[in-house]
């Protein structure tokens, strides 16, 4: 929904609401888009950070195959004679 800055003082109150609801409200000056009013979203403090981290630690190494590492992939590549091959 575009509005612009002129109507938006009037029915400002409606508009945070419908951008809360999540519409996508953008406030026009002389027809261009200048503000997008959105919701904020709260950030996870530290702590929550912390299990956020941990968690995806976790779910790598579960993936984690073991195999030949990268300097094998690249020897590979290579003939006895050092060209490729």
């Amino acid at each position: 929904m575009r509005v612009s800055v002129t109507d938006a003082k009037a029915q400002l109150t409606d508009l945070v609401r419908r951008a809360e609801a999540g519409d996508e409200v953008i406030l026009t000056r002389h027809g261009q888009p200048v503000v997008r009013l959105t919701t904020i979203v709260p950030k996870p403090d530290l702590a929550a950070r912390g299990d956020i981290i941990a968690a995806l630690q976790a779910a790598a190494a579960v993936k984690l195959v073991p195999g030949p590492g990268a300097a094998w992939s690249q020897e590979c590549l290579y003939g006895d004679d050092g060209l490729p091959g």
